[in-house]
């Protein structure tokens, strides 16, 4: 369960990061609630996960998911730059998402 607990925490990460952008600084009520409130379940569920996952795996595959969502939604919702270089570094970024997963043990 400790891994369905990290996946879904690495999500609302995403929801969160994307819910900065909208957000203002926090200026606008609803996306700064959101943004909280996604915060808040993130961090709950990681640390669910840390339970029974070592923290430095659980903690850079949550990152990871992070950044990879953020990236991809960022190019999606905001036209941020795609390039074969940025492709190829979230693959890497995948890759070690998938080692670290790999090589748990758990």
């Amino acid at each position: 369960m400790a891994w369905v607990y990290l996946i879904i925490a690495g999500v609302f990460e995403v929801v969160w990061a994307i819910g900065l952008k909208y957000s203002h600084g926090f200026t606008k009520l609803y996306p700064s609630l959101i943004t909280l409130g996604s915060m808040l379940v993130s961090f709950y569920l990681l640390s669910l996960a840390t339970k029974s996952l070592p923290i430095g795996t659980a903690y850079a595959i949550w990152t990871g998911i992070g950044a990879l969502g953020a990236v991809i939604l960022g190019i999606f919702l905001f036209n941020e730059p795609v390039n074969l270089l940025r492709i190829i570094f979230l693959g890497l970024i995948l890759a070690g998402i998938l080692g670290l997963k790999l090589t748990s043990g758990s």
